[in-house]
């Protein structure tokens, strides 16, 4: 079992409607997709729609946990064609990012049907899934703000500590909240490639022990921030290059994290923070929508030029 997907997890998706490869209904899958949910796995469901000769029209099919050589690690139902499940279990990882925790799409699959013959089928398929996770690493100050603005923003919140009284549930509603030992400092939490983790720990030493693990992972959260003077970057940055990271690899992390807002209060550098990583997701530029769109130079500026000249080529003509 690959260790990706933990036991429990494994176990759990073994154990629901379809597992043995029996039919699925619509009511099966609706199981499965909060199963996987309440694990935080993403799981896919599909349904054949159309097929050569209707001879799979209206199967179902479903597929979780993080996919290992284009194959997902536990699935449930039929598409009917063993070459179909493998051509659309292909297909998902490129038509669903790993950062993604929901969407659908109806695609076309060519595959070989019982009797080896070329054929399509157009297969709908939902990904359903719980939403990103913003692990904060350090209870301080920034943590308290910053954890609130990503639970606004719709994601998992949790936050890490080593010391029990900045580790108190109380400090941060609705996030989950950890005491943890900074040799391990991962060794509770789930991390995927979807995540997001902030370092905003008391000591470089700190950041180190958590990049040193980030960074080790064969695919690491997408997003990973450490605050810190540049003094303190590049410090942290100087013992990664020592243990032998590569530029490349000291380039995932964005560090000092956060937009340049000119902020200094901790709610202040949170906003900051919180505004990166909806940029970061959402393609942006973080420049001013005022400078990108320029309304008054294009349209009233211009105008007013325009009618200067015109005034000028009247009384030049009088």
């Amino acid at each position: 079992m690959p260790s990706v997907l933990s036991e429990r997890c494994f176990r759990l998706l073994s154990s629901l409607p379809g597992s043995d490869g029996r039919g699925l209904s619509a009511a099966d899958v609706a199981a499965v997709a909060l199963e996987a949910a309440r694990a935080g796995r993403r799981v896919f469901s599909a349904v054949v729609t159309r097929s050569s000769g209707g001879t799979v029209d209206g199967k179902r099919w479903w597929a979780a946990g993080e996919f290992e050589g284009g194959a997902p690690v536990a699935t449930g139902g039929s598409l009917g064609s063993a070459s179909l499940e493998r051509a659309v279990a292909a297909a998902l990882p490129f038509v669903f990012p790993a950062r993604d925790s929901g969407g659908a799409c109806s695609r076309e699959f060519e595959y070989e049907d019982a009797r080896g013959r070329p054929a399509t089928a157009t297969v709908y398929v939902e990904l359903h899934g719980p939403p990103p996770q913003m692990v904060i690493v350090g209870g301080g100050h920034v943590a308290v703000p910053l954890a609130r603005l990503g639970v606004m923003l719709g994601l998992r919140v949790e936050v890490l500590d080593d010391r029990p009284e900045f580790a108190e549930a109380g400090r941060f509603p609705g996030a989950a909240v950890r005491t943890i030992d900074f040799r391990d400092p991962f060794a509770d939490t789930r991390l995927a490639p979807a995540d997001h983790v902030v370092l905003v720990t008391r000591g470089h030493r700190f950041d180190y022990e958590c990049l040193v693990r980030l960074l080790a992972m064969e695919r690491p959260p997408a997003y990973i921030g450490m605050i810190g003077s540049r003094r303190r970057v590049r410090a942290t940055h100087e013992q990664l290059a020592r243990e032998g990271f590569a530029p490349e690899q000291m380039k995932q992390v964005r560090a000092p994290v956060g937009l340049d807002l000119g902020g200094q209060t901790p709610a202040e550098i949170a906003v900051s923070v919180a505004a990166e990583i909806v940029m970061f997701h959402g393609g942006g530029s973080g420049a001013p929508l005022c400078e990108r769109e320029r309304v008054v130079e294009r349209f009233f500026e211009r105008g007013e030029a325009r009618a200067a000249r015109q005034r000028e080529a009247g009384s030049a003509g009088a």
